[in-house]
């Protein structure tokens, strides 16, 4: 079977922003105390889901579990940080997924954008401590704005390109949930649609990537379309999908992660 011909895309990914974390939280909090600092004390990647974002991460468990054999997952990618995994865990525990026949494989590529000195810190924590980093980033944009010690979007990027190529070869065919954070999400999309950087940024600036929300893509089985290594064999279902949650009337939210100071 030659490149040209055969199926390397999973059938189906479901990225799925974690549950709504005690640091978003933390964060709304602090926004509306005109805080310099969000009032987090633990490292970004130990900060646990607050209990709705169980109970949100359930009603997505059980809407995953609805599905017949034909349809459900295959596989769980997940970020390593501790709201991602509690996540990925309520939703396989919630939807009957047994771990023997359905792999849970925890990926530190999918963590969140690193914030560098700038984490913790609200917009105007930034711009009382670091003015000269607000001024870069309003130069830049947060596009290409890397804070010292952080990442940029395009970091981002960078990194999920290689997840791309893992999933290309390790889980062609399979029907995969990854479970991630509200900047990556929006970077699965920028890479497997080909978008520009104003397009995805427009598409930021009009959307907050809600909690459980689930972004779907499928490959794409039209006539002429082969199965190669080109990124547009994956087409875009749904965005921000929320229904599973509003069918069970468990409140929707959309609050950026305790770190996320400026995107």
């Amino acid at each position: 079977m030659t490149l040209s011909t055969r199926q390397v895309w999973p059938d189906r990914l479901w990225v799925v922003r974690h549950g709504e974390s005690a640091g978003n939280i933390a964060r709304h909090a602090a926004l509306a105390a005109g805080a310099h600092t969000i009032d987090v004390a633990m490292r970004d990647v130990d900060v646990p889901l607050s209990p709705l974002g169980e109970r949100q991460a359930t009603a997505l468990g059980r809407w995953f579990g609805a599905m017949d054999d034909a349809t459900r997952p295959t596989v769980i990618l997940t970020s390593p940080y501790e709201r991602a995994l509690s996540t990925a865990h309520l939703i396989r525990r919630a939807a009957g997924l047994d771990p023997a026949v359905v792999p849970t494989v925890i990926d530190e590529r999918l963590r969140e954008k690193e914030f560098g000195i700038l984490d913790g810190l609200t917009r105007n924590g930034i711009a009382a401590r670091f003015p000269e980093q607000a001024e870069l980033r309003r130069l830049l944009g947060k596009f290409y704005h890397r804070p010292p010690g952080g990442e940029s979007w395009v970091d981002v990027i960078l990194r999920l390109r290689t997840v791309i190529d893992t999933m290309t070869r390790d889980y062609h065919g399979e029907r995969a949930i990854i479970v991630c954070h509200s900047v990556v999400v929006l970077c699965f999309r920028y890479l497997l649609e080909h978008l520009t950087e104003g397009e995805i940024l427009a598409i930021d600036r009009d959307n907050e990537v809600a909690n459980c929300s689930v972004t779907t893509f499928v490959r794409d089985t039209r006539p002429g379309v082969q199965g190669d290594m080109r990124l547009g064999d994956m087409q875009l279902v749904e965005f921000n999908f929320v229904a599973p949650l509003e069918a069970t009337g468990t409140p929707v939210t959309a609050e950026v992660d305790a770190n996320v100071a400026a995107g």
